[in-house]
C-alpha cells in the first residue's frame, strides 16, 4: 500500500510538468500554421468571396492567438528555485564543461556594481526559459560567470541576483 501511495504521488507531481511544457517545436509548428492561414487569407482576397474572407480572417486571428499563448507558456516566468528540480531531472542541460572566462573568478553579491566586460554579449544567457530561470525584466540579462549565473541590470551594471553553482 505504501509503495502504491508513493508511486501515485510521484506520478501526480510529474504529470503537470509534462503537460505544461511548451517546446520550441510547438512554437515553430504554430508559426507554420499561421503562415498557412495567412496564405489562405490572401487566396480568399483574390477570389473575392466575402464569407470565405471572413472565415479566413477568423482562422488567422485564432492562429495568432494560439502562437501568442504558446510563446507565453514557453517563456513563462519561473520562480526563484524552479530550476532546481529541472536540473536534477535534466542534467545534460547543466553539464556544459569547465567554462572559464578570460578574467579571474569573482564572487558577486546583489547590489554590487560590475564592469561591462562581465556582462558582455558572449556571456549572456539568450534562452533563460530553457534553464527554467525567471524571465528578466526590461534592461536585465542573465549572465554566466564560471559556474554561477548572475542577473545584471545592464543599464547600470548592478547585480540583482546571484545563483551560485548553477552549472555542474
Amino acid at each position: 500500500m505504501r509503495k502504491l501511495i508513493v508511486t501515485a504521488l510521484m506520478a501526480a507531481t510529474l504529470m503537470p510538468v509534462a503537460a505544461n511544457a511548451q517546446s520550441n517545436a510547438e512554437v515553430r509548428r504554430d508559426r507554420r500554421e499561421l503562415r498557412e492561414e495567412q496564405r489562405d487569407l490572401r487566396q480568399a482576397y483574390r477570389t473575392g468571396d466575402r464569407r470565405e474572407i471572413r472565415d479566413q480572417r477568423e482562422d488567422v486571428r485564432d492562429a495568432r492567438q494560439e502562437l501568442r499563448e504558446d510563446i507565453r507558456d514557453r517563456n513563462r516566468a519561473y520562480g526563484r528555485d524552479d530550476w532546481r528540480g529541472w536540473r536534477d531531472r535534466n542534467p545534460a542541460y547543466y553539464n556544459r564543461g569547465n567554462w572559464n572566462a578570460p578574467f579571474r573568478y569573482t564572487t558577486f553579491r546583489p547590489g554590487l556594481r560590475i564592469a561591462a566586460p562581465y556582462y558582455g554579449t558572449r556571456y549572456i544567457i539568450a534562452d533563460p526559459w530553457r534553464y527554467h530561470l525567471r524571465r528578466p525584466a526590461w534592461g536585465q540579462q542573465w549572465v554566466r560567470h564560471y559556474n554561477d549565473v548572475i542577473l545584471v541590470d545592464t543599464r547600470r551594471g548592478v547585480v540583482i541576483d546571484v545563483i551560485r553553482g548553477f552549472y555542474r
